[in-house]
């Protein structure tokens, strides 16, 4: 049983619903009539959470705001230009509606519910300044009362993160934890503020140094072992953020507080897909920046654990994890763990222009790094996995300039060993019809 609904006709001041059904006369509802001031001037519909602009009209928030949102600066009405993008609930209006809506009381009209009001730049300075004071107060429950507000407020609307995001809450949440990271007592507020900063990423160089002081990355290590697979996540994701830095001290604290043990663990559990994508970033910067942490996961297996991301993961977490092995094989211990491993080069050939560029330039790197630190043996293996044709493609695909430098380099290499080969080397490797890079 179907109906279609009555069009407004241009000119008309007022929008008739006409329901054409096919039930008995008897039975059908009357023609509804929506008072024009009821309606807003764009969407021409009822109007559920009615606000004034600066021009002194009144429309429906969700049709002003994606009329501003698509890059317009006039009232649509007037088409003069908005002195501010401010919207004022207007409640008397609202009110009428939801009385009216009761009154009429039809089935094809929902009640209007009052709507929240979204949060106001002002109201998020005003957040941020209690926070503060709180904070040097040292006042923690006043900071956990703070903390709840600010994480009911992000649920109501995407509108409200959005402000809160842009409005500098990210920073007085650093300084807090960094003001209560080293009591062990605090662990509660701590964990929320965790759980608000991942949603509030990036947070800036500045409040990422402060989580890198000494006290707040350990607190921060401590989560990532945590019997909370929630807050190990969350920690994942920080500790990622704030390994990005680049700085020595930060490495020199991911060594003395064991996180890249922690991080492995975390992928050994399959927690999530987030947590482990964050874990192998997190371990390829570790290792590029201090190799000696290389000699630590290696022993506690990462090479083989690597591997199986490889072959199991999705795309992405298949890229980080080709990343992760690129790092490793620019140390000594841990190209000759690699090499243990029988079924890195046929994964790695396997990989190349399969998931992505990343993927491709961490495959191509590894393979060169294996052929210039072995012997014939291991460029002719590549060879026989089918690597030139592939990376021959590679120069073809339209990549960035490094990872044709490495597929070129890994060509030359292959091309002088191929002449070495016997005839049993695969006769059929014909490459006329391919189209030259060049």
């Amino acid at each position: 049983m179907g109906f279609t609904w009555g069009m407004r006709l241009r000119g008309s001041s007022k929008k008739k619903i006409a329901p054409v059904m096919s039930w008995p006369e008897s039975t059908s509802e009357p023609e509804i009539t929506i008072p024009p001031e009821f309606q807003c001037p764009i969407s021409i519909d009822l109007m559920k959470d009615p606000v004034i602009i600066s021009t002194g009209i009144t429309y429906d928030r969700t049709s002003i705001e994606k009329w501003i949102d698509s890059g317009n600066n006039t009232c649509p009405v007037t088409n003069t230009v908005l002195t501010t993008f401010d919207q004022i609930p207007n409640h008397t209006i609202r009110k009428m509606i939801q009385g009216w809506c009761v009154e009429i009381g039809s089935s094809l009209i929902d009640r209007i519910p009052t709507p929240r009001v979204p949060l106001m730049p002002c109201e998020v300075y005003e957040i941020c300044r209690k926070l503060s004071s709180a904070t040097r107060r040292g006042d923690y429950e006043k900071c956990e009362e703070i903390i709840w507000r600010i994480k009911k407020l992000e649920k109501e609307s995407e509108k409200n993160r959005k402000c809160i995001i842009e409005n500098g809450v990210a920073l007085v949440l650093c300084d807090c934890f960094e003001k209560f990271s080293g009591d062990d007592k605090l662990t509660s507020i701590l964990g929320k503020i965790l759980s608000l900063l991942t949603w509030m990423i990036p947070i800036g160089w500045e409040g990422l140094t402060t989580l890198a002081s000494a006290s707040s990355f350990r607190c921060i290590a401590g989560f990532l072992r945590s019997k909370d697979d929630t807050v190990r996540e969350n920690a994942a994701f920080l500790l990622k953020e704030i390994l990005s830095l680049e700085e020595t001290q930060v490495h020199a604290f991911a060594e003395e507080n064991g996180v890249a043990a922690a991080f492995l663990k975390l992928i050994r559990d399959s927690v999530s897909s987030s947590a482990t994508k964050s874990s192998l970033i997190a371990i390829s910067q570790m290792v590029l920046h201090k190799p000696k942490i290389a000699s630590e996961v290696l022993e506690i297996g990462l090479v083989n654990q690597t591997v199986e991301m490889i072959i199991d993961g999705e795309n992405s977490v298949c890229e980080k994890a080709l990343a992760v092995l690129d790092a490793v094989c620019e140390t000594s211990d841990g190209i000759k763990e690699v090499r243990k491993n029988t079924l890195v080069m046929p994964l790695l050939v396997k990989k190349i222009l399969k998931v992505s560029e990343q993927a491709t330039r961490s495959s191509l790197s590894v393979i060169l790094k294996l052929c210039k630190t072995g012997d014939a043996s291991t460029v002719e293996e590549a060879v026989r996995l089918g690597a030139f044709q592939k990376v021959f493609l590679v120069l073809q695909a339209g990549y960035g300039e490094e990872t044709k430098e490495k597929a070129t380099e890994l060509l030359k290499m292959m091309n002088t060993q191929m002449k070495l080969m016997s005839d049993d080397v695969d006769s059929s490797m014909d490459f006329k019809y391919l189209k030259k890079p060049f």
